[in-house]
């Protein structure tokens, strides 16, 4: 009986951790590996959910799904550096530092943003806290695979791990403008930080102490401290909120004095000032397109920034921080090209794996290598058309958008002049353009 047990306990185990892996071949595409050119008429083979093969005329067993990709055009998965997505609340602000929150602890694999995400071919996202708190909680590097029933699932196995940190607005807004408390200034701000930063030099002080035998009372566990005593240690990755160059080379000499090496700065609007200075730092910088101006410390930016920050060595990104965005970032990555003149591969790398090497997860995703995970889109135009369209989305050797299978009630088929006209009787007399575009889907889905 105890043997049985134990063979029914390990199945759940098993079970519980082990991730479903797929194997497929992709036939006569284009493939678009991003870091070794572009492959004419080229197949590519994954298995047990990693790249096995890529070359010509190859084959696989009768078990294997065959996805032909003539006239059309494969590349890595595409990753956002920046998302929400699969999350409920993304701010604990109730504290300018709120290092010991996990937005891990947290995630929905059945939020429909992660299925949208893959109609756009993307295949895995930085579900990060918010930029209330000066530190804010611990992200979550996660895979696209939507409608797991387990949410242990959408974590990206053994990614690194990463924290946000916020500058400007936001933290000063909800603590010194909301609660009166610091920091109520750009100053305040940095005061934040240097001073977790010394309390966790402390604290790990202390432990060495009682570890080597010099104190005999233990320290008091501290969550807080115990997790930026993790970034000093280099064993997580900095994510920082960020818009004005001034902050911007605040931090990075913050994190100079205490010897942070591992950071990358989201949203940098005012980087191309200071794209050097990140770059001699080795600092990533993961930015919008060409979003500016919707408040006012965000006034000053341009649609040349992404380019000029990699033409300066600078790991650049494009990511979405949006729901709806993260659905089109390959039109997002094209803009490069009209706003500095991004060959295809650099254009392409800010979406593949640049991404992959601000999260730290480069050798496994990103692009198109054998030995690589078997994350890949296939569109029926190159992603840089405008024209194009996703046609599959493979995570992991399995597709998890098939754009021939997309299933019908996930769409809404109704007349646009309809559709704008209920909006807008909805929306008269009170605002919330959200909950009034909530309420004109909920009536078309009932007619």
């Amino acid at each position: 009986m105890k043997i049985y047990l134990n063979i029914i306990l390990l199945f759940m185990v098993f079970g519980l951790w082990a991730q479903e892996t797929g194997s497929v071949l992709i036939k006569n595409g284009t493939v678009l590996t991003v870091t070794n050119g572009t492959l004419e008429n080229t197949d590519v083979l994954i298995t047990n959910g990693k790249i096995a093969r890529i070359g010509e005329g190859l084959s696989a067993g009768s078990d294997v799904r065959v996805i032909d990709a003539k006239d059309q055009f494969v590349m890595p998965g595409i990753i956002d550096a920046h998302s929400h997505i699969a999350l409920d609340a993304v701010n604990e602000a109730t504290d300018p530092s709120t290092a010991h929150v996990w937005v891990g602890d947290a995630l929905d694999p059945f939020d429909v943003s992660i299925y949208r995400a893959l109609a756009g071919g993307v295949t895995s996202s930085h579900a990060m806290h918010g930029s209330a708190n000066a530190i804010g909680g611990q992200c979550e590097t996660i895979k696209h695979r939507y409608g797991v029933m387990d949410p242990n699932k959408l974590r990206m196995k053994d990614a690194p791990r990463t924290i946000k940190f916020a500058l400007g607005e936001n933290p000063m807004r909800v603590h010194g403008e909301g609660r009166g408390i610091t920091p109520s200034t750009r100053m305040g701000v940095e005061q934040v930080f240097r001073r977790s930063f010394s309390e966790a030099q402390e604290y790990m002080e202390a432990w060495d102490n009682y570890n080597s035998g010099k104190t005999k009372v233990p320290p008091v566990y501290d969550l807080k401290k115990e997790t930026v005593a993790d970034i000093l240690k280099g064993d997580i990755i900095i994510h920082c909120h960020s818009y004005r160059a001034d902050e911007i080379l605040m931090l990075m000499n913050v994190c100079k004095d205490f010897g942070v090496k591992r950071l990358c700065f989201q949203h940098v609007n005012e980087g191309f000032k200071v794209a050097p200075e990140l770059a001699e730092f080795g600092a990533g910088a993961s930015v919008f397109a060409d979003w500016w101006a919707y408040k006012f410390e965000v006034y000053y930016s341009t649609a040349y920034n992404a380019a000029i920050l990699l033409r300066n060595g600078v790991v650049a990104s494009i990511n979405s921080d949006s729901g709806e965005l993260i659905r089109h970032l390959y039109h997002e990555a094209a803009k490069t090209q009209r706003y500095g003149g991004l060959t295809d591969d650099e254009a392409l790398s800010l979406i593949t794996i640049n991404p992959a090497k601000q999260l730290g997860i480069e050798d496994r995703v990103g692009s198109i290598e054998v030995g690589k995970e078997g994350d890949v889109a296939i569109f029926n135009k190159h992603p840089l058309s405008v024209y194009t369209i996703p046609q599959y989305t493979i995570v992991d050797g399995i597709v998890r958008f098939d754009i021939n299978e997309d299933p019908k009630d996930m769409r809404i088929d109704i007349d646009p002049e309809a559709k704008i006209s209920t909006y807008y009787e909805l929306d008269a007399g009170h605002h919330d353009h959200d909950g009034c575009m909530r309420d004109a889907m909920e009536l078309f889905t009932e007619k």
